[in-house]
């Protein structure tokens, strides 16, 4: 049976967040539509945890085991708006904050959803070839 390494469990964990906790996880990729860019501010919370151990019953048999596990949580806080000369930061949360953002950029909804289509029919072209 393999032992339970407790560094050996927070080393892997910790290497896989830093490769997550980049600068891209809290200032998302902007997004232009028309003469307007947008740019998503994004909040991360998560917490971890490992654990492990070994021990002997009262026959004499050994036994080890641990475990570990993460969990995350991400949610979008603020937009940042470029257009020409003005840049504005928009909260997601405050009142009024994403109805501003709509009125700044008019048709925004239509421009999304535009380019959402426009990539899902890129992947199936890209399926069919």
């Amino acid at each position: 049976m393999a032992d339970f390494n407790f560094n050996e469990n927070m080393s892997v964990i910790f290497d896989k967040l830093e490769n997550f906790l980049k600068t891209k996880t809290v200032v998302g990729e902007p997004i232009k539509i028309g003469e307007t860019t947008l740019v998503p501010f994004i909040n991360l919370s998560f917490g971890l945890g490992t654990g492990g151990g070994t021990g002997t019953d009262d026959k004499g048999m050994g036994g080890a085991g641990g475990g570990g596990g993460t969990g995350a949580r991400i949610s979008p806080t603020a937009v940042l708006v470029i257009q020409g000369d003005k840049v504005e930061l928009l909260p997601i949360k405050k009142a009024g904050g994403l109805d501003k953002l709509l009125d700044l950029v008019p048709g925004i909804i239509e421009k999304i959803n535009e380019a959402k289509e426009e990539k899902v029919e890129k992947k199936i072209e890209d399926k069919t070839e």
